[in-house]
């Protein structure tokens, strides 16, 4: 009965571990497919060592569980299964660190020849979106989460700074997350795949209105995204030329 549901438990946690590679969302860059595989591979990593692990559990259980007057063979020492319990996980964590450093340099290159370029600064409790070679400078607040408006298709180049405290710029549709640091500048590339509006919150704790630091970002077409550049211009003229008049 023990064993039974020992095996059960076991079954269990492995469909559910297995259903997690699958349930992991796709990510909606070109950054986050490459992360999406460097999660697939540690998921199926974890899945491996739990198999034999369980395995090693309830095999002796299911073989010796009627043998109450016999022992499992005895034995001090056993130098091939030594050798062999130390190279199989090292190996594993070589393979495992060669495929994440693979995929971390895809997503930290840097485009020289971005298609465009935004300077995100986050500080209590919002974020401050401006367009470099524009008029167009998006300020939020908690009450207001301000929106980010990206090209699909098209290499975004994000400069990310903090005018106060740590804060964490993270996107979970994008499977991304960095640190916006006072002082320092973060640089990193966003390539959209998919079109959608895609929630972004502060992954760090910075402070008393911390749970409202939100904001989202808009992955449009290409001529969406022109026509959105001239609304905003034309919204930003019209309302230097309301506060001058």
């Amino acid at each position: 009965m023990r064993s039974s549901r020992l095996s059960l438990s076991a079954g269990l946690l492995l469909a559910t571990s297995g259903c997690g590679v699958y349930a992991l969302p796709p990510g909606a860059t070109m950054q986050a497919q490459v992360l999406r595989q460097d999660w697939i591979v540690f998921t199926l990593a974890g899945l491996f060592v739990a198999v034999v692990v369980f395995g090693l559990i309830l095999i002796p259980l299911v073989v010796w569980r009627r043998r109450s007057d016999e022992y499992p063979p005895q034995f001090r020492r056993n130098t091939k299964l030594e050798i062999t319990y130390t190279i199989i996980p090292l190996l594993i964590v070589i393979v495992l660190f060669a495929i994440t450093y693979r995929n971390e340099v895809i997503v930290k290159h840097l485009s020289p020849r971005p298609a465009g370029t935004v300077e995100v600064t986050a500080f209590q409790w919002s974020w401050r979106f401006h367009y470099p070679g524009t008029t167009i400078n998006i300020v939020g607040t908690p009450q207001a989460p301000p929106q980010l408006v990206l090209p699909i298709d098209e290499t975004t180049r994000i400069n990310l700074t903090s005018s106060d405290v740590n804060h964490a710029f993270w996107i979970p549709g994008f499977l991304f997350k960095r640190d916006a640091i006072a002082g320092v500048k973060n640089s990193f590339d966003l390539r959209p795949t998919r079109v959608g509006v895609y929630l972004g919150r502060c992954a760090e704790f910075c402070g008393l209105d911390h749970a409202l630091m939100s904001f989202s970002v808009r992955v449009v077409s290409r001529a969406d995204y022109n026509r959105w550049l001239r609304a905003r211009r034309s919204s930003t003229i019209s309302s230097t030329k309301g506060g001058a008049s």
